[in-house]
C-alpha cells in the first residue's frame, strides 16, 4: 500500500493571488476565449514529472471569466496540429470551438467557452500525427458518460465532508502497528440486485445502506474496493481503465461516491483503492494513440504492449507521463479523502522481461522505479 507525500510551496513558489484576467488581455469575440490556470512553474513541473496536482490545472473546470459562466478546458496533446471541445452544446461540431495551443512548445491546448453548464458530455477532436483525426475523452475527467457511452461530462465536484472525526484520527488507525483486517470487494458484482443482469448495479447509495454495515458487522478494519475509476469493459472488472480521475458513472456521481467512503469512515472503517498504473486499453476514446501517436504509451512495443492483457503501458520515461500518474494516485487521496491504494500489477511494471523478451541489457525498468520512488517518498 502507498501513500502519497505533501507538495510544498517555498516563498519562490507560492501560487499567485492573481487571476488571468488581471494580467492579460482576453477576447470575448469567440466562441473558446484565451485562458489559462497554468503557470511557468507548472509547465516545468509537468514536462520533468513533478506536477503533482494537475488535477487541478487540467481537464475541463467551472469558472467564473469576466462575469461570464463557463468551463475552462485543457489537454496535453503534444503532437496535435488542432484541438477542439466537441459536444452536444455544439452538436458535436469539430470546427465550432479550437482550443488555443501554448506558445511555449508545451504540447498543452486550453481555453474558456462561456455559457457551457455541469452536465455536458464532451470529447476533444484531435486533429494529430499525420493528420490522424481522434475524438477523445478527456484523460482528466472527474466524470464520465455511462459505458457503452463513451464521453466524458463537465462537473465541478461539490460535497461536504462530515468525515472529520476519521480524518483527524487515520493515522493512528492506519498505522502498520495496529491490527488489519480487509475486506476486498467488487461492487459491480456484491449483491447484484438481479443476478443474472449484468446492467443491474447497486447504486452507490444504496451499497453505502447494505456494504457499510455488513463490513462493520463482520469486524473489518478496512475495505478495499477493486478498480471504482472509470473502464469501459465489465468484464475487466476495472483493471483496464480509461478515466484516471473519474468514479465511475455505473454507480452514480462523484459525490455519491464520497457520500459511500464517508460512510465508511463514519463507521471506523478505512477505504483502500485498487489503482492501476500498469497498463490501459486499447479503446479508441481513451489514452491510446491520444493524439495520432504514441504519446502515453512506450511507441517500441517491445516495451509498450503487454501480451497478457492486450493492453498498453504507459511510458514512464515522459515526464509528463509522470506527473498525470502520480496526480492520479493523489487525487483519490486530496478529493476522495482515501486512507491508501493498493497498486496492481507491479511486477509487470518494474519488470522488463515480464511476458515477453528482454529489452535492453537490464531486467528492470529503472525508470518505472523512479515513480515508485516518488510515490513512497
Amino acid at each position: 500500500m502507498a501513500t502519497i507525500k505533501k507538495q510544498t510551496y517555498s516563498k519562490k513558489n507560492v501560487p499567485s493571488l492573481l487571476r488571468y484576467e488581471d494580467k492579460h488581455f482576453i477576447d470575448t469575440t469567440k466562441p473558446v476565449w484565451n485562458y489559462s490556470l497554468l503557470n511557468e512553474e507548472d509547465i516545468t513541473n509537468f514536462h520533468a514529472g513533478t506536477l503533482y496536482n494537475a488535477y487541478e490545472k487540467f481537464g475541463s473546470h467551472q469558472l467564473e471569466v469576466l462575469n461570464a459562466q463557463g468551463f475552462y478546458f485543457a489537454v496535453w496533446a503534444p503532437n496535435a496540429t488542432a484541438v477542439s471541445v466537441i459536444g452536444n452544446f455544439n452538436e458535436w461540431n469539430v470546427l465550432s470551438h479550437p482550443l488555443f495551443v501554448r506558445l511555449d512548445k508545451s504540447g498543452i491546448w486550453e481555453g474558456f467557452i462561456p455559457h457551457i453548464g455541469k452536465g455536458e458530455p464532451y470529447k476533444y477532436h484531435i486533429t494529430g500525427f499525420k493528420g490522424v483525426q481522434t475524438d477523445k475523452a478527456d484523460p482528466f475527467a472527474n466524470y464520465c458518460e455511462k459505458r457503452p457511452k463513451t464521453a466524458s461530462v463537465t462537473w465541478e465536484m461539490d460535497h461536504q465532508w462530515k468525515d472529520k472525526a476519521w480524518m483527524r484520527s487515520r493515522k493512528k488507525c492506519n498505522s502498520l502497528q495496529a491490527p488489519w483486517s480487509v475486506y476486498e470487494v467488487h461492487l459491480a458484482s456484491w449483491m447484484r440486485p438481479v443476478k443474472d443482469d449484468a446492467e443491474s448495479y447497486n447504486p452507490y447509495l444504496q451499497i453505502v445502506e447494505r456494504l457499510v454495515p455488513y463490513v462493520k458487522e463482520m469486524s473489518f478494519t478496512h475495505v478495499k474496493l477493486m478498480p471504482v475509476m472509470e473502464h469501459p469493459y465489465d468484464g475487466s472488472w476495472g483493471y483496464q481503465g480509461t478515466g484516471y480521475f473519474a468514479p465511475t458513472s455505473r454507480f452514480g456521481t462523484p459525490e455519491d461516491c464520497m457520500v459511500l467512503i464517508e460512510a465508511f469512515h463514519n463507521a471506523g472503517i478505512g477505504v483502500i483503492l485498487d489503482w492501476v498504473p500498469s497498463h490501459f486499453p486499447y479503446d479508441m476514446h481513451g489514452l491510446f494513440m491520444f493524439d495520432g501517436t504514441h504519446t502515453y504509451e512506450y511507441s517500441d512495443m517491445r516495451k509498450g504492449f503487454h501480451p497478457d492483457w492486450n493492453s498498453y503501458i504507459f511510458n514512464y520515461k515522459r515526464g509528463e507521463v509522470k506527473s498525470f500518474l502520480i496526480s492520479s494516485a493523489r487525487f483519490w487521496f486530496d478529493k476522495f479523502h482515501i486512507d491508501g491504494i493498493r497498486v496492481d500489477a507491479v511486477s509487470s511494471m518494474l519488470k522488463l522481461d515480464y511476458s515477453r523478451k528482454q529489452v535492453g541489457g537490464s531486467l528492470m525498468n529503472l525508470v518505472a522505479m523512479e515513480i515508485w520512488k516518488l510515490l513512497l517518498l
